[in-house]
């Protein structure tokens, strides 16, 4: 692209306070453009900023050409109406996939999104390069929230698999789990879902990021995944570890979002 037009994709990040987990991820993400060589920059704003000084970064990087996707890194403070905020992203910029019309496209067969949400996107990635079928098999995933347990269960019925999801009024989690041939955990429970929970053979896709503290560690706690991985590994065919699974590729599929949007922007093939 740079060589073609002279120029290249743009990523812009809004981050609102000062949060470890939040300062690690933005950190992560500028790395990965860096390294793609994708134009990254990012708007910090102080924990007590108001709304409407979120809405205008939005608004300096809605009117930037140079940009090409938009990213408002989550949890936003409790003050913030975080709706309204996503749902100022413009959709041609929303690279994380969760404006409405996104999302009521991915739902609606015959309609195409302009970008998948990134972690669904990064799983079923993840599910086609290691050669796992998809069509006809029985999917389970738990968590139905608006980042990833929804839009997972859209994108997996898609692919033709035979979806249910499992949430906290499911009354039988344990059996419904255990037929599945496909299992995405994205409930933000530690250790939720046990060896005794997945069918031999099952394909574990694990969502879930949890701090547990850990002396040891740099920062006083370390990651664990909703699936218990020591048991689950015995038990799973294959399983995506926690750190460095599904995270990473959650990464690429947004540089992948910016790079389709920039394609656009500049008419590039």
């Amino acid at each position: 692209m740079k060589n073609s037009t002279g120029n290249v994709p743009g990523l812009a990040l809004i981050m609102v306070g000062q949060g470890r987990d939040s300062q690690t991820y933005v950190r992560k993400k500028l790395g990965a453009c860096e390294e793609a060589g994708i134009q990254s920059k990012i708007s910090t704003l102080p924990e007590n900023c108001t709304e409407d000084q979120v809405l205008n970064a939005l608004s300096c990087f809605h009117e930037d050409p140079s940009i090409h996707g938009i990213l408002v890194q989550l949890p936003l403070p409790q003050h913030l109406d975080e709706g309204k905020i996503l749902n100022s992203v413009h959709l041609e910029k929303d690279v994380d996939g969760f404006h409405p019309i996104n999302m009521g496209n991915l739902a609606m067969w015959g309609r195409e999104p302009l970008f998948l949400p990134c972690t669904p996107k990064g799983c079923i990635e993840l599910l086609i390069r290691s050669g796992v079928e998809i069509s006809g098999k029985k999917a389970v995933v738990i968590g139905r929230s608006n980042i990833v347990g929804l839009p997972m269960s859209l994108l997996l019925q898609r692919h033709h698999a035979i979806v249910s999801v499992v949430h906290a009024f499911t009354r039988n989690p344990e059996q419904i789990t255990r037929e599945a041939d496909i299992v995405v955990a994205a409930a933000g429970v530690p250790n939720l879902v046990r060896g005794s929970w997945l069918k031999p053979g099952a394909v574990v896709l694990d969502v879930g990021t949890n701090p547990v503290k850990d002396p040891s560690c740099e920062y006083g706690h370390r990651l664990i995944g909703d699936v218990c991985y020591e048991e689950a590994s015995r038990v799973a065919s294959a399983i995506t570890p926690v750190p460095g699974g599904v995270g990473p590729v959650t990464v690429a599929m947004l540089l992948l979002n910016t790079l389709e949007s920039a394609k656009r922007a500049y008419n590039f093939t």
